[in-house]
């Protein structure tokens, strides 16, 4: 017994000297966990330290301090803050989360499959960062990024990483195997669903060939198409949306609950530039996107939607609010969903390429359909809405371009980072930049602070292959 007893606490005494809230050794899954809701809290928030895209995109617009809406993007710089999140947050964390993974050895499940699954998986959505911080930037540190030994990484040229990254999701959908297992519940995104992320997978794929349609068009017909063809296949309704679901207490409640109601500020109201539009169309999102105000003096109560104006200041109380179902603490985010799949289909279509499943028009529809069920519309008043030769495809105003781009601006409302890359690839709808507005609006973010401090000869070259570091310098994909 004694000896036991020694045995016991010379163990308790060894134990004193582990930290246990800073462990040795991290899981892969665990590390994918964060860097995936790390991921969605940076596309989801309205902090206007890390994610101005909203107000860019003029679906928002600010009522105290309205630096970021006349597109201020130094004074918080909120560049810096989006380069570091998803460079040290997100991305590496995936490479980390990938080189556990490879190197583990699994006992509960040792099928290979189920771990080559799991490093498809991290792959895809190292790819949707990747193409994030191009589309956001430019060229920008690539090749040489994740190496921690070289503190001085070269920036590689913006089309060839993208082409890079479509090649490399290439191989990740074809390591995809639905009929096995991968990450199970630390996947919050899909639940380790590996159908659902090969849908995903071929959605972004389309997306991200799409995107390079204007600048190289045989390689993004080849892109899209072969996106459409697997057999996989694609975000096919809003059950397959890319969605991570919030908790009802924190610290996992919906990033725009946490912004606009648990700070107890005021600081967002929906913009005029957007809430006028939906007006004028007599659209049915109007009571699932923004609250109603009484903008009566006197008299019965007048309810209307009405909009902040874009750049100014603006009484919180004056104006509509966000909808009361974005602000409840279980809000999902998104970052892809239904409707921009078939945006992009009817998009193809136009462009000649071989996308299936009828006409442009065909596409266009059901992606206005899946935009108003999605926010908790009907049927019926998709087409209702569909009906308006201001809306109908065959007489709606302008070119697709202006077809399209109008109503997937409008479709993309909460999405602000996809609202505005839309915006900067179709320019639909026509915008304006505030009266006080710093520059035009943005069409990239400068590079951060510092990496002109710290990593300056690198730093000059890129500014000058991508013709000066500068919000209005268009990206590579961005020809018109």
């Amino acid at each position: 017994m004694i000896i036991i007893l020694a045995l016991f606490s010379c163990k308790k005494l060894q134990d004193l000297n582990t930290n246990t809230k800073n462990p040795l050794y991290v899981s892969g899954e665990s590390l994918f966990t964060g860097a995936e809701v790390n991921l969605f809290q940076e596309m989801v928030t309205p902090n206007a330290n890390y994610n101005i895209w909203r107000l860019i995109a003029q679906q928002w617009t600010e009522t105290t301090y309205t630096d970021e809406s006349n597109y201020d993007l130094i004074d918080r710089t909120i560049p810096d803050n989006h380069w570091n999140w998803m460079y040290q947050y997100v991305i590496k964390d995936l490479d980390q989360a990938s080189k556990i993974i490879a190197t583990t050895t699994y006992i509960d499940d040792p099928n290979p499959a189920v771990k080559q699954n799991r490093l498809a998986i991290i792959e895809i959505l190292t790819v949707y960062s990747w193409s994030n911080l191009v589309e956001t930037f430019g060229n920008i540190p690539y090749s040489q990024a994740l190496n921690i030994n070289n503190l001085l990484p070269k920036y590689d040229d913006g089309l060839t990483i993208y082409k890079n990254l479509i090649t490399r999701l290439d191989t990740a959908i074809l390591h995809l195997n639905p009929s096995y297992g991968s990450l199970d519940v630390a996947d919050q995104m899909y639940m380790g669903n590996v159908a659902a992320w090969a849908k995903f997978a071929n959605s972004l794929r389309l997306r991200m060939g799409m995107l390079l349609s204007d600048v190289d068009p045989v390689f993004a017909k080849a892109a899209v198409e072969r996106s459409v063809t697997d057999e996989n296949g694609l975000i096919a309704s809003n059950s397959d949306n890319a969605r991570l679901v919030y908790m009802n207490q924190p610290p996992n409640t919906n990033p725009i609950y946490d912004e606009l109601v648990a700070s107890g500020r005021h600081d967002y109201i929906p913009a005029n530039t957007l809430v006028d539009t939906m007006n004028r169309m007599n659209d049915p999102r109007l009571p699932l996107y923004f609250t109603q105000v009484d903008t009566s003096s006197t008299g019965e109560p007048k309810l209307v939607y009405l909009g902040g104006v874009y750049g100014e200041s603006n009484d919180f109380t004056a104006y509509s609010h966000v909808a009361d179902q974005l602000q409840v603490p279980t809000f999902e985010g998104l970052i892809f969903d239904y409707a921009e799949t078939e945006f992009l289909l009817a998009e193809g279509a136009e462009r000649g390429y071989n996308v299936g499943g009828g006409s442009a028009k065909d596409h266009y529809n059901n992606a206005v359909t899946a935009s108003i069920i999605y926010w908790g519309g009907t049927e019926a008043d998709a087409k209702a809405y569909l009906a308006d030769p201001r809306v109908a495809y065959t007489t709606a105003p302008g070119n697709y371009k202006r077809k399209i781009g109008f109503q997937k601006w409008l479709a993309l409302y909460n999405r602000g980072f996809e609202a505005w890359t839309e915006w900067r690839k179709f320019d639909y709808p026509v915008l304006q930049a505030p009266p006080r507005a710093l520059s035009p609006i943005p069409v990239r973010f400068t590079y951060p602070i510092s990496e002109q401090t710290l990593n300056g000869a690198n730093y000059a070259a890129a500014s000058s292959a991508i013709g000066g570091d500068l919000v209005t310098t268009k990206l590579f994909w961005d020809k018109y």
